[in-house]
């Protein structure tokens, strides 16, 4: 379950003992397959799952043979699997290299360039005292650092654009920084910084190079510099099977299969810096595993109405990239498809108060009817959320405006952690209620094409670092320099700017906003009540609209 959208909800403790309840002996042939697809999925051999791994290979090779042995068919874009790319970052191609003198210098040892350089090569023999036209200039960031070593707002990789750009417009061909101060600039390359190229390549020469060529400033250097920063890409795969009854509509069931690794996004719960295993029994091995389970029940079901769908998403950790690409890219025609139901963290039903959320409630008219004739079952207590955006997949599926639901048994103390393990999981519980959707289904059965209906979206972005919100919902797929628009909610600020879905946000107030994390940093600078300015891309024309919050 994605973790910066998982902010948003407050902290439940669920326990992991079973519901009292009299069990068949189907009902116990399915907790032991409950059983061995959350220990599979959740061991250590799998690392954690991290999407574009060989732990997230081994689960969809796990989950795709599930699906056959149900009989399900194939309906990928590869057999069973829907591969995407998933945006890592920013990274120095290998063909980037300085030479000093005819000596070449080490990558991160002795220089980088930074992120905002463009693609470039030179040749040049120049001082470093000599500011001249047609030449790199070189800048010694010690009178920057000691007057902002008590300025918690100073930021050194801003002010470092700033003076490129002003040397750029002085004829400098490149622009090569270095801190002879003593006190430490913390500077590196940065791979999540979406900041647009500079016109001029920006190289950083640590102290152990300063001290080798930069002694003397009046000598002459033989410079040949070549900058090439590309994007960084993994690829992840959906894992994707259907059963086809020949009907006219299609309901999508959906769970995300992927979870943190080693924690290697920063998305971890962990605060000690080890590096550890994340197995994400609950997050979300059991919602995986609940989704081969009904895709078994649904097989033998005599509700032919519908055709079923089955995805395991891949990237939900980092942003709903799995689930995202397959509305953009689906396996079958999404104007056919008659609801969707996610399952995300089913596995820690509390036996005390047998509570599990429903999202979505209001996302079709005909739900409250449906869940009026399901209210008979006593195995726990549904607490309704009418909202269809939420911190999992089936948000995905509401922007394309298709009713959803969303299953979800609470937040824990293992949330995010390397402490989520199988052991922890109520078997019985997450039994109850792949039977209670198998019962929503029949439900639904003669129901035909459900009606959607757009609710109420929260705050995605609101938590308790920030105290106002814009009222978007990012999309996290984008690589470009910007936040771009995957969704507007009604009567908030940027619907207020004129933002539209599509949109790219590039500034609020003297905030810019090159990517999410800096998107996330100018919105706590702001409080309720505060006004300023949004500047945003639609296309190529650039728009400014004013915003209160």
């Amino acid at each position: 379950m994605n973790l910066f959208l998982r902010l948003l909800i407050i902290l439940l403790f669920a326990s992991q003992s079973s519901v009292g309840q009299k069990l068949k002996k189907a009902d116990k042939v399915m907790i032991t397959n409950l059983q061995a697809h959350i220990s599979y999925l959740s061991d250590d051999k799998l690392e954690g799952r991290r999407a574009g791994t060989n732990g997230e290979k081994l689960a969809s090779e796990y989950i795709s043979n599930e699906f056959k042995k149900a009989g399900l068919e194939p309906k990928g874009e590869q057999g069973w699997l829907q591969p995407f790319e998933i945006y890592d970052g920013k990274q120095i191609n290998p063909s980037t290299l300085l030479f000093i003198n005819d000596r070449e210098l080490k990558l991160n040892d002795e220089y980088f360039p930074f992120v905002f350089c463009p693609e470039a090569s030179l040749t040049a023999a120049v001082s470093p005292a000599v500011k001249e036209q047609g030449v790199p200039w070189f800048n010694d960031l010690k009178d920057l650092i000691e007057e902002n070593k008590d300025n918690p707002h100073f930021d050194l990789a801003t002010a470092i654009k700033t003076i490129a750009g002003k040397a750029a417009e002085k004829g400098a061909t490149a622009l090569f920084v270095y801190n002879s101060s003593g006190i430490a600039d913390n500077l590196q390359f940065d791979a999540k910084d979406n900041s647009r190229p500079l016109s001029i390549p920006v190289v950083y020469l640590t102290p152990k190079a300063g001290k080798q060529y930069l002694a003397d400033e009046s000598a002459t250097l033989d410079i040949r510099l070549k900058t090439v920063i590309s994007d960084k890409k993994r690829t992840g795969n959906n894992v994707i099977g259907m059963i086809n009854n020949g009907a006219p509509t299609t309901i999508i069931f959906g769970a995300h299969y992927d979870h943190l690794g080693y924690g290697e996004d920063g998305n971890s719960m962990l605060r000690s810096g080890e590096k550890q295993i994340h197995n994400g029994a609950d997050d979300n091995a059991s919602g995986t595993a609940a989704l081969i389970e009904l895709a078994r029940l649904l097989k033998l079901s005599k509700n032919k109405n519908n055709n079923y769908l089955f995805i395991a998403f891949s990237g939900e950790e980092l942003g709903l990239f799995g689930s995202k690409y397959f509305t953009e890219h689906p396996t079958v025609s999404l104007q056919t498809v008659n609801y969707m139901v996610n399952m995300d963290m089913v596995g820690r039903l509390n036996d005390s108060n047998k509570t599990i959320t429903i999202g979505g409630y209001g996302t079709s008219p005909s739900w409250p009817g449906v869940f009026t004739a399901l209210s008979k079952q006593k195995y726990f207590t549904p607490k309704y959320d009418s909202s269809g955006v939420g911190p999992s997949d089936h948000t995905s599926f509401y922007l394309k405006n298709i009713p959803v639901l969303f299953f979800f048994t609470g937040l824990h103390s293992d949330y995010h952690k390397p402490t989520d393990d199988p052991n922890k999981i109520n078997y019985t519980g997450e039994l109850f209620i792949i039977k209670y959707i198998e019962s929503l289904v029949a439900q639904t059965n003669t129901k035909g094409k459900l009606a959607f209906q757009k609710t109420r979206e929260p705050a995605t972005t609101t938590s308790a670092r920030f105290n106002v919100t814009l009222g978007i919902m990012p999309d996290y797929t984008f690589s470009g320099s910007g936040v771009r628009v995957d969704g507007v909610s009604d009567g908030r600020p940027a619907q207020k700017a004129g933002i539209q879905t599509g949109d790219i946000i590039i500034q609020l107030g003297t905030y810019d906003t090159n990517n999410l994390e800096s998107y996330m940093q100018a919105l706590s600078k702001f409080h309720k009540g505060d006004k300023t300015t949004v500047k945003y891309k639609r296309g190529e024309e650039l728009k400014e609209g004013s915003v209160e919050f």
